[in-house]
């Protein structure tokens, strides 16, 4: 295991009450990058476990869409070449208390070079509908709501 795996559970208490004493709502993004085979991008970060769409925070002074195509770029190095569709937004109160999660849809892009500087392990497209055994629940119920026809869940 990871040693980033290992001290996240130690370290995310503690930037859980930084972020809470120093702002009111955060805001995040996720983003749904779709091939031409209608396959899914999907990354594994070197601190958590599982498979999750891409994406992050939004920076001050960035657009929200702007904000889900650097992710997506960053993590994985597919740039947006068209912008991405807002698909639908979530309230993640149950995991941390005033965030926000937006989830864009992008189908036009270019293949780069990612530039997470160690937060990825790793970044593979797969089926929406033959996910890996270790896919996040969040990541699974996003998917289900974009291909699979589910209500979309206000809670993340």
């Amino acid at each position: 295991m990871n040693w980033r795996v290992r001290i996240e559970p130690l370290t995310r208490p503690l930037f859980f009450a930084v972020s809470r004493a120093s702002r009111g709502m955060t805001l995040g993004v996720r983003a749904v990058a779709v091939d031409e085979e209608g396959r899914v991008m999907l990354v594994r970060h070197t601190y958590l476990e599982g498979w999750w769409l891409p994406g992050g925070g939004v920076d001050r002074g960035e657009t929200i869409g702007d904000a889900a195509a650097r992710e997506l770029f960053e993590e994985t190095g597919l740039k947006a070449i068209a912008p991405g569709r807002l698909l639908s937004v979530h309230s993640n109160e149950r995991f941390f208390r005033g965030d926000h999660v937006l989830v864009y849809r992008f189908d036009a892009f270019e293949v780069g070079e990612m530039t997470h500087r160690g937060e990825i392990a790793e970044a593979r497209w797969f089926d929406p509908n033959a996910l890996p055994a270790d896919a996040h629940r969040s990541t699974r119920a996003r998917l289900a709501e974009i291909f699979g026809g589910a209500p979309v869940d206000p809670l993340w």
